[in-house]
């Protein structure tokens, strides 16, 4: 196994001083790279060196592939860990990043390209047997929005609009009625085009008070795969997820057992290696049915690590590095109960409206909570990303306490 000596982190916020904590406590030298207007925040500070990208629109910024590949170039590093957002369920940047020698910390380009677009997900889904909605849905080439108006009211109301590439509940309505149709997808559209550079969506039946419940998994270049409990995110707004938490709970076994062995058949059928999220709608009957895989490191990763006592991160970097996964199967336990809720700059007043301005306090009064953040105190929060500030997180369990000074909460005896 070649071990890294230098990664840059291709994000920003509290993912990136996530990834960066990490990195140094494996001896691994950081590159950051940050725009104008995220020059003074913490990951910035905290990496060994800080390259600055010039501008602050994401697509000339933390989205521009020539420029971060020249930086990495520039600094001579061994591979880029994408975070999540951006650029890390883009397939030419992996593909970039490997033709110039460089290692993209993720799944194959070839794994992102078939889980990256939702309607040939759902179609590797069918062909191995893995539930996918059983209503009729549309994942067509015609775009055009009467044949679209057409294949809804043949689905019947309510439906889902669906961005066919992207996620974090972009390019996604629900339309209850035909005389909404058009306006939720031109919204749907215009998102999913400033999003993900790509307007082409899919519609299908929009299940009424599901659970959204997700399958960590996790594969390395070996052939071996194994699940990390099942998370629960069904405490959602705008198809956003701000509550989450592990492992699900109220789920009967045939439901568990079934989620995970059809989680472990998709990373399959992909050859998946690197840390992948496979979610699920699960209905009052404890039917399931696949939704989406994500193919990177998920926001709520945290309460995965605080229930089983694994840094998925350096999991990531291990596997990365082309080694064996640290724990096999029957290794993996949890104890406990971990629930995560997002902050975000938003005003209430304003029907939670992001919100920009300077942060005039800004901490974690609960010293036992993991406060994994991306501002402080006197930082600005421009208009430019996403609202999100920072997570915080609880654990139920009497063996384990969070340590804030390092934000971890593994239990390491």
């Amino acid at each position: 196994m070649t071990k890294f000596k230098k990664i840059l982190i291709a994000n920003r916020g509290e993912i990136a001083c996530r990834i960066i904590r990490t990195c140094h406590q494996m001896g691994i030298e950081t590159i950051a790279i940050y725009s104008d207007t995220d020059k003074t925040l913490p990951f910035v500070k905290m990496a060994r060196k800080a390259v600055p990208l010039s501008g602050n629109d994401a697509k000339e910024t933390y989205l521009n592939v020539e420029k971060i590949i020249g930086i990495c170039r520039q600094e001579n590093v061994d591979a880029v860990h994408p975070g999540y957002g951006f650029l890390s369920e883009n397939a030419d940047f992996a593909n970039a990043l490997s033709q110039a020698g460089i290692v993209f910390i993720g799944p194959s380009p070839k794994a992102i390209e078939a889980m990256g677009s939702k309607s040939e997900a759902k179609q590797i889904a069918h062909s191995v047997n893995v539930p996918i909605i059983r209503w009729r849905r549309y994942m067509g080439e015609n775009q055009k929005p009467n044949h679209l108006l057409n294949e809804a009211k043949d689905i019947g109301f309510p439906v889902l609009i669906k961005a066919t590439h992207g996620g974090g509940g972009k390019g996604m309505r629900r339309v209850n009625a035909e005389s909404e149709l058009i306006a939720a997808l031109e919204g749907c559209q215009r998102e999913a085009s400033n999003a993900f550079s790509n307007a082409h969506v899919m519609i299908e039946k929009y299940i009424v008070e599901p659970r959204h419940i997700e399958i960590q998994v996790f594969g390395d270049t070996h052939g071996n795969l194994v699940t990390l409990v099942k998370r629960d995110c069904s405490l959602q707004r705008r198809h956003q997820k701000i509550i989450e938490e592990a492992p699900a709970i109220g789920l009967n076994d045939k439901t568990s057992t079934g989620l995970y062995a059809d989680a472990i058949k998709l990373a399959k059928a992909v050859n998946y290696h690197g840390a992948g999220t496979v979610e699920f709608l699960v209905d009052a009957h404890g039917d399931y049915y696949f939704l989406e895989m994500n193919t990177r490191l998920q926001v709520e990763h945290p309460v995965t690590e605080m229930i089983t006592g694994q840094d998925l991160v350096e999991w990531q970097i291990i596997v990365a590095q082309g080694g064996n996964l640290p724990r096999t199967h029957d290794q993996i336990n949890s104890t406990g109960h971990a629930r995560e809720a997002r902050i975000y700059a938003e005003d209430p007043a304003q029907g939670f409206l992001p919100s920009i301005g300077k942060i005039t306090a800004f901490n974690c009064l609960d010293d036992s909570a993991r406060f994994d953040a991306g501002y402080a105190t006197g930082d600005q929060v421009s208009i430019y990303y996403d609202p999100m500030l920072a997570k915080t997180h609880c654990l139920w369990a009497r063996s384990k306490r969070c340590n804030p000074t390092s934000h971890q909460c593994f239990d390491r005896s």
